[in-house]
């Protein structure tokens, strides 16, 4: 049985990715984002990351951030990637939903 941690929800939002790239090159990048979950997300981005690479994503409707990790990336449509993150602690407020799935009721953000 494949059992999440936090039920997804489909939410097309901007966001901006900041990272470093070999060499040792900042990157900024603006995406969308395709499913959020209090753990994570799925966004578009123009970038191939590899599994594990580090990442700061900015909510810049709700001007918050959140250090997290690349857990998955497959090339998507136009050229893009559909990048997975994985939150580096829970975060069930960043996003702006006015009504969150109940399981992120028991999600905990840092203590």
């Amino acid at each position: 049985m494949n059992r999440r941690r936090s039920e997804r929800v489909l939410l097309q939002i901007r966001i901006v990715v900041d990272t470093t790239i070999e060499g040792g090159q900042h990157v900024r990048l603006d995406a969308f984002t395709l499913v959020v979950n209090a753990h994570g997300g799925l966004a578009e981005l123009g970038l191939k990351l590899p599994k594990g690479h580090k990442l700061l994503v900015t909510n810049p409707a709700m001007r918050t951030q959140e250090l997290c990790h690349v857990v998955a990336t497959e090339k998507s449509r136009d050229g893009q990637f559909a990048v997975a993150f994985e939150f580096d602690n829970p975060a069930p407020h960043f996003w702006p939903l006015q009504i969150r799935p109940t399981d992120w009721e028991f999600v905990h953000s840092r203590p």
